[in-house]
């Protein structure tokens, strides 16, 4: 007589998966005992990201406001040499400290400076000088709190798990982007910019805490025995230690597989941040139609501005939440099982070719928007989880301090090349959007060519791994 697996796991003395499993198991395989850590870590780059993406569209509008797009493609190069400087203090810091300290004050120096900006607004700041200062300090922002995240959820899974769980994990930053550029669109007009800042930072202090309830959870799992030696303890020391000394630069350079991805990271960002000066001229022109008030009063005038770029740019930025959310309920995790990583890593860059084309015949307003969105929202999602996927076969040190480094400076050496190509392509070849376009077509060749050169490189080191395991 056959009997139901509901049965069978009473009779063998196992649980049944809760209502919750049932819930996660839609979206990817989940193990028990593996659920409370993903929906915290969800939860948790849920409030990171949801803060990030209320500061994101200030930038936009603080900085537009007064300049134009071809000098924010000209500052973003200068993020690039701010990097090299702050690579080195975050290394020094990481081999001093636990992971759990080193989070704590990365995140709370960042939420300090909200406050900083917020008081310089008090004081009469003008916006000619918060807004190049606020442009390079969110671009810093951005990508060492969003690294530091993908680097503590990579000491705590393997290869397998992390192939498995970060995808779901990925659902909690889309709903966060969706829900964080949803606030600065409707509330950017009733409480103003600076308010708004003051409302991300005190999100982004409660991640700290959640770090800190994750991490006392991931020490308290079966096989930590308090007083005694175990492997299950010794894996913890090794975890809880300072990093060794060494810079991420030196782990970078010394990998072919760690710098076939840093020139990934910055071709991609290259041709995203050429697509968004493409996409920032045409909102740009957009607001100036839509601003009624007299240039003549130039501080109304500027204020007026940068609240509609602002608008403009939540608006997109909430349509592209909601592509990436979709993608990722429904896509991700079913394309890592297909493809793997290594297949993943190819669909973004096609992605934006196609939109590129198009845009080569045409930069309107409506077809900016929805190329942009596709690209945009396929690298929040599926791109998003394939390079926080690519450090699970590498070691400690290279998922902390050479992420860093390939998330901060080799994203910024892309934005420092899009200003290059902008200053050449505006003051010596007359370049329009459109042949901006063309020039990303050619460069997503170079990015295909990357992806390739990664496919084969990780294809060796997961060889070695699962020799060096089996060994």
């Amino acid at each position: 007589m056959k009997t139901s697996s509901h049965e069978e796991k009473i009779r063998t003395g196992q649980k049944p998966p809760g209502f919750v499993y049932k819930i996660l198991r839609i979206f990817t395989v989940i193990h028990p005992g593996e659920g409370p850590t993903v929906i915290l870590l969800a939860l948790n780059i849920f409030l990171v990201i949801m803060s990030y993406s209320i500061l994101k569209p200030l930038r936009t509008g603080l900085f537009l406001a007064k300049y134009s797009p071809e000098t924010e493609a000209y500052l973003a190069g200068v993020m690039a040499f701010v990097f090299i400087f702050f690579n080195k203090m975050f290394s020094r810091l990481a081999s001093k400290v636990s992971r759990q300290l080193l989070i704590t004050f990365v995140t709370f120096f960042f939420v300090s400076n909200l406050v900083v900006f917020f008081v310089l607004d008090l004081m009469g700041t003008p916006l000619s000088t918060i807004g190049p200062i606020y442009y390079v300090w969110i671009g810093i922002f951005s990508v060492m709190v969003i690294a530091q995240f993908w680097a503590f959820a990579n000491d705590l899974y393997t290869e397998e798990a992390g192939k498995r769980l970060f995808p779901m994990i990925m659902i909690g930053q889309n709903i966060g982007a969706a829900i964080g550029s949803s606030i600065a669109y409707f509330f950017v007009d009733i409480i103003g910019l600076y308010p708004l800042m003051l409302l991300a930072g005190a999100i982004l202090g409660t991640c700290v805490v959640l770090t800190f309830i994750i991490h006392k959870r991931e020490i308290r799992k079966p096989g930590y025995k308090e007083g005694e030696i175990t492997a299950k303890n010794e894996q913890i020391k090794e975890e809880e230690k300072p990093l060794k000394k060494g810079g991420g630069f030196r782990l970078v350079f010394k990998s072919r597989y760690l710098l076939y991805i840093a020139l990934l990271i910055l071709v991609l960002n290259l041709v995203n941040t050429t697509g968004e000066y493409i996409r920032k001229n045409i909102f740009k022109r957009e607001a100036q139609k839509i601003v009624q008030i007299d240039e003549a009063k130039e501080k109304e005038y500027e204020e007026a501005l940068a609240q509609s770029i602002s608008k403009l740019d939540s608006g997109f930025h909430f349509l592209v939440n909601i592509l990436a959310i979709i993608i990722q309920l429904f896509l991700v995790s079913r394309i890592f099982k297909w493809v793997g990583v290594r297949g993943a890593i190819m669909v973004l860059p096609l992605v934006a070719l196609g939109g590129y084309f198009f845009l080569a015949f045409g930069a309107s307003l409506i077809v900016v928007r929805w190329a942009k969105a596709f690209e945009n929202s396929t690298d929040y999602s599926l791109m998003n989880a394939c390079r926080a996927a690519l450090y699970l076969i590498t070691s400690r040190e290279e998922k902390y301090k050479a992420k860093t480094v390939i998330d901060t400076f080799f994203v910024r050496a892309g934005d420092m090349l899009t200003g290059l190509f902008v200053f050449i392509g505006t003051t010596y070849l007359a370049f329009n959007v459109e042949r901006f376009a063309r020039l990303n077509i050619a460069i997503i060749v170079i990015w295909v060519i990357l992806c390739l050169l990664i496919i084969k490189e990780h294809k060796k080191l997961s060889v070695k791994r699962t020799e060096y395991r089996s060994g």
